[in-house]
């Protein structure tokens, strides 16, 4: 069963994925479209699930379950993913990017490969104060009180280096 994103209950559980690049408007509707028939036969052990997905600052996709109408199971959740990465597979876009995404002075969404992380900091382009996409929220209510966080509260604090005065 599929209800809009802005339906589901604050407290539905929530999986993000990160596409490797940006998505047009037509992409955007194009992946949401997609997911739709997985989403609206989404089952654990034969049980309808309450779902929601909604594409995010054109490049985040948020797939939900209200848990308080059916739990899914690791065999269901498998399945999510699989109809991610087939929608994925279809529009010619990688949804398992892992990647730090942030926004720059500019407020514009721009990824940094972790392998990177080290440096970006040292040299400044990502800062203790820079907004960072926080793809690790849990819920719907954590994703509306915590998906843009300053990179000091996140894990990337431990590429901080401490200010010596």
């Amino acid at each position: 069963m599929v209800i809009s994103f802005d339906q589901i209950t604050p407290n539905a559980r929530l999986w993000v994925y990160q596409a490797n690049r940006a998505l047009t408007a037509d992409e955007t509707t194009a992946v949401e479209m997609t997911l739709q028939p997985a989403l609206a036969n989404w089952a654990a052990h034969g049980h309808p699930l309450l779902a929601a997905a909604k594409v995010v600052d054109g490049r985040f996709l948020l797939v939900a379950v209200d848990e308080g109408a059916g739990l899914p199971s690791g065999c269901s959740i498998d399945s999510s993913v699989h109809s991610v990465q087939a929608a994925g597979q279809v529009l010619g876009i990688d949804f398992m990017d892992r990647s730090v995404t942030y926004l720059d002075a500019d407020d514009t969404v721009q990824s940094l490969p972790l392998g990177s992380l080290k440096a970006a900091f040292a040299e400044g382009t990502l800062t203790p104060d820079t907004t960072v996409f926080n793809t690790l929220v849990k819920t719907k209510a954590e994703y509306l009180a915590a998906w843009h966080v300053p990179a000091a509260q996140t894990w990337l604090k431990r590429y901080i280096k401490p200010v010596t005065a």
